[in-house]
């Protein structure tokens, strides 16, 4: 077979392989894309910009697991800051929603479904109003009990969806049972799924060579994580427990743009311990308080801890706390890094949604 021995990729993709030394032997750049937006608060390049042909080296036999940990173990600490990482983005976007609305007068909408009173959607929803209020996006909040009927879901999308000036619509899931989820999802204007739930971005994310309109927030917001603490990616095994549509299987694909092997642990693997112990990179959003033990994890690794679960606990302002699905008394005890919960994956996912409702935003009104 022959293999193609030229690469397009835009001037901050060719700087992120060449610093990695990952331009395969013999191959060489074509010709450099549209340069990358002059601003971007993001570490993160286009996922375009990531591919290279898949040239097996027959030569390779196996890694040296010393240099594995001594990659992980350098410039890392206990705790992956995500709050402090997300307030440096909401800065960042901050300073462009000003600059937008000086410009020409307008700045970023996002609107905001939720059906019913969970207890986590509320705390996401409550979060998401304080951060646009920060920055500066407007927001649009739109209230229905939990036996609202799908119709009025979707009407309430209608008027979104023909709003010029929302450029970011979020259903916040999960929707009760008698919902069709799916249905409900597909009716979002493309170019407004900011969250990245629609079919087609999320068919984009996972084909090589495509670019998604949008990633989904906390995938995005993971692998921002990641970038941010020098943690290498390619090559690295990771492990993702939970295969949702909203964080799970988008998260494992997001890692496969990255080049890094992709194991996924569901509720019907078998010897799901062993199989997340062999993680460089562990993601948990399976959902489950706690489920994630000490045990689970290879001495080293990097644990992103998905999970936001309230447990009931009466000394607290709400009468509950949040904890994730990792232990994390003991996952500090073998990880080199791990992000807590509160405080950690959930302030990247409403940063990246705010992102993403600018990049929206930027798009509709031809702003540079």
């Amino acid at each position: 077979m022959m293999w193609r021995r030229m690469l397009s990729v835009t001037i901050a993709g060719e700087r992120w392989l060449r610093r990695r030394n990952c331009l395969p032997s013999g191959i060489r750049v074509l010709c450099t894309l549209k340069t990358d937006h002059a601003y971007r608060s993001l570490k993160s390049p286009s996922l375009v910009s990531l591919d290279i042909p898949d040239i097996w080296d027959s030569n390779i036999v196996c890694s040296d697991f010393h240099s594995f940990q001594a990659s992980f173990n350098r410039n890392m600490g206990r705790r992956i800051d995500g709050l402090l990482v997300a307030e440096e983005i909401r800065f960042g976007i901050a300073t462009e929603v000003s600059r937008m609305k000086a410009s020409i007068g307008e700045v970023p909408g996002l609107a905001v479904i939720v059906v019913g009173q969970r207890r986590d959607s509320q705390v996401y929803v409550r979060n998401k109003i304080a951060a646009c209020e920060e920055v500066g996006i407007k927001f649009v909040l739109t209230e229905l009990p939990d036996n609202c009927t799908e119709d009025e879901i979707l009407n309430a999308l209608t008027g979104f969806n023909k709003d010029s000036s929302i450029h970011g619509i979020l259903v916040q899931l999960p929707l009760p049972r008698h919902l069709d989820e799916g249905r409900i999802l597909d009716a979002i204007r493309l170019e407004k799924d900011v969250d990245g739930v629609h079919p087609l971005n999320m068919g984009n994310l996972a084909m090589h060579g495509r670019e998604p309109l949008f990633i989904p927030c906390t995938p995005k917001g993971c692998v921002e994580l990641l970038l941010r603490s020098d943690v290498e990616i390619m090559g690295k095994r990771a492990v993702v427990i939970g295969r949702s549509n909203i964080v799970g299987l988008p998260a494992s694909l997001l890692l496969q743009r990255y080049h890094a092997t992709v194991s996924i642990v569901h509720p019907f693997t078998k010897n799901p311990e062993n199989i997340a112990r062999e993680a460089d990179i562990l993601v948990a959003a399976a959902g489950v308080p706690n489920v994630v033990r000490g045990s689970w994890i290879k001495p080293g690794a990097i644990v992103i801890d998905v999970g936001t679960n309230p447990i009931e606990d009466p000394s607290c302002e709400n009468g509950y706390r949040l904890i994730g699905d990792v232990c994390y008394e003991e996952a500090v005890k073998v990880a080199s890094a791990v992000t807590p919960v509160p405080g950690g994956v959930g302030p990247m996912t409403v940063a990246m949604l705010l992102f993403n409702t600018l990049e929206s935003a930027r798009r509709a009104l031809s702003f540079i």
